[in-house]
């Protein structure tokens, strides 16, 4: 009889489902779409023969994104905490892969594999499978994560993943990126704070000091990160080399004014701004469609982590809402690096803008993460009968 009444009761439910989040990346993507073709286009024809180059191969990793984020969407999300430790462990096997045969290079960097003639990034793997194993991880620790060596645990938990990524693939920008999202679930998840400020405070000094060094020395044996914290301090001085891609984005940017100069009549992308459909692509936006363009993309995304944080703080239980706490996190933190990047407020590093830059595993596993937040959505229930 219980039984009975617990399935009625379950059937009777209204579960939630955020229309407005789906929306948002749908218009992000189609965005981004029509944006990557205004910006690669002239380049494509010119060293590919073909303008659309660009277009069909992002279209087709959009593709294969949405069906993804479908499919992850429909699966209770809880399934997926099984596969926690396999994701963290194929990350690493993954990263490994970048020096074996199957990897490859582009733009001069060797950061991809290739598996059955499809290009992957494991730096993309890692973002996902970390947000996984950590909510995963959290919650069987409990308590215990308020304690000194909880919090500790929880900090090392990346370090394996993020050294490999610097090491093997010299990306430091997604080792950040890994342990930011690391941050901020941990973050969420304590409820003692002063450890977060000791930690801000080291970072803090940790970066003045590296700054100090290279100034002091004049990138004097610092290698091209030292080249490029040079020209962001002062990117007329360093115009020939690291500035130029900088200064171009400002003038892309200055030049935008309020309302654009319109859709596909960017200058820059003529050859000034190097493959500016990938890092660069927010400053195509703003000359083309001004700083109104601009902010509205800004809202776009604000509106997006604002729908993560309702389901967050609606999930029914600790662990999916830990899971949209790190997509909600890696989402901001890549928004935010990428448009500081563009305007120089840190020092140029190579961070696409979600679902607009151009990147097959970028585009596939940001969807996918999209849809572990709609399975948590879905979760949610309005209420009983």
């Amino acid at each position: 009889m219980e039984l009975k009444t617990r399935r009625k009761r379950k059937k009777n439910e209204e579960h939630f489902f955020d229309y407005t989040l789906l929306f948002i990346v749908l218009f992000l993507l189609g965005f981004g779409l029509v944006m990557l073709y205004s910006t690669s286009s002239y380049e494509a024809s010119l060293n590919l023969n073909d303008g659309g180059y660009y277009l069909k191969r992002q279209a087709g990793a959009t593709a294969l994104g949405l069906v993804a984020m479908v499919v992850v969407a429909l699966i209770p999300y809880r399934f997926w905490e099984r596969f926690a430790m396999f994701g963290y462990v194929a990350t690493i096997i993954a990263i490994f892969l970048v020096k074996s045969p199957l990897g490859y290079s582009s733009g001069g960097a060797t950061r991809w594999f290739k598996v059955f003639g499809l290009s992957v990034q494991p730096a993309e793997i890692a973002k996902i499978a970390i947000i996984l194993f950590l909510a995963s991880f959290i919650c069987k620790m409990g308590k215990a994560i308020n304690t000194v060596k909880g919090f500790g645990i929880i900090l090392a938990i990346p370090l394996p993943i993020s050294g490999l990524i610097y090491v093997l693939t010299n990306n430091l920008s997604s080792a950040i990126i890994v342990f930011g999202i690391v941050a901020v679930m941990l973050f969420v998840a304590t409820n003692d704070y002063k450890k977060f400020v000791l930690l801000f405070l080291a970072g803090a000094a940790m970066v003045a000091v590296i700054i100090f060094l290279v100034v002091s020395q004049e990138n004097d044996g610092m290698g091209f990160r030292g080249e490029r914290i040079l020209a962001w301090l002062n990117p007329e001085a360093h115009a020939s080399g690291k500035g130029f891609q900088t200064l171009q984005a400002l003038y892309a940017i200055g030049s935008g004014g309020i309302f654009g100069k319109g859709l596909g009549q960017s200058m820059q992308k003529l050859g000034f701004i190097p493959e500016a459909q990938n890092d660069m692509i927010f400053s195509i936006i703003c000359e083309e469609l001004g700083l109104f363009g601009a902010i509205s993309i800004i809202l776009l995304f604000m509106i997006l982590v604002w729908r993560c944080v309702v389901i967050a703080n609606n999930a029914s239980d600790m662990f999916g809402a830990l899971l949209v706490v790190g997509v909600m996190g890696h989402l901001s933190i890549q928004v935010i690096l990428n448009i500081a990047v563009v305007t120089n407020t840190i020092p140029n590093t190579g961070i696409t803008l979600p679902f607009i830059s151009y990147g097959g595993s970028s585009i596939l596993f940001l969807l996918s993460e999209i849809g572990l937040v709609l399975s948590v959505s879905k979760g949610i229930a309005l209420k009983e009968t």
